[in-house]
């Protein structure tokens, strides 16, 4: 067998028996971590955003995955209609690079 295949079937080798001995190197279980969003000084807003994340990750997930292109589309819409009305035309420039 060629020498890199040698070194590669080696490193492959070493990691498959090395892999379970490192897993339960790591100990036993410790305290779960518990993520919640301090709502304490929110108002608002903000205050239902945070209290939104502490109740359901999935709808806050959800609803994230939802605003954010919504929000994109928004404010490139509004760039758009400034730079039009500022005079700024992007619809019939020439490119510079071709």
């Amino acid at each position: 067998m060629n020498a890199k295949i040698k070194a590669l079937f080696a490193t492959v080798l070493t990691f498959v028996l090395m892999a379970p001995a490192m897993a339960f190197a790591a100990g036993g279980g410790g305290a779960p971590i518990v993520m919640v969003a301090d709502t304490r000084k929110l108002s608002g807003i903000m205050a239902w955003w945070a209290n939104l994340y502490n109740e359901s990750h999935l709808y806050f997930t959800i609803l994230t995955i939802i605003l954010i292109p919504l929000i994109g589309v928004i404010f490139g819409v509004l760039a758009d209609i400034i730079m039009h009305f500022i005079g700024i035309d992007l619809k019939s420039r020439d490119l510079a690079e071709h």
